[in-house]
């Protein structure tokens, strides 16, 4: 995967996309770090979005992981993991009824 940044690519879109390969995803980067993915949309369009679906979902672990640090629940011990489970189950059982 390369790398451009925005800047670069806002100024000279065409020219900076000049050398990467048809089918390569290219990740766009500012000041503040990683913003934007390009992906290819030409060829077997099903390459592309299973692409597109990997790096999204890597995204939604990252941002999953970090609030469960800023929460302390990276913490949490296996045995109050399944107590909570537990819990929610029950209530859904008894707000079933």
């Amino acid at each position: 995967m390369r790398q451009i940044s925005l800047r670069e690519f806002r100024t000279r879109g065409e020219i900076a996309l000049k050398d990467v390969p048809k089918d390569e995803v290219v990740l766009l980067s500012g000041q503040k770090g990683p913003a934007w993915f390009l992906i290819p949309a030409q060829g077997d369009l099903s390459v592309g979005d299973r692409e597109l679906r990997r790096v999204l979902a890597k995204q939604s672990l990252h941002q999953h992981g970090q609030w469960a640090i800023e929460q302390g629940l990276d913490q949490s011990r296996d045995e109050e993991i399944d107590a909570e489970i537990r819990a929610v189950r029950q209530s859904r059982k008894n707000h079933a009824k």
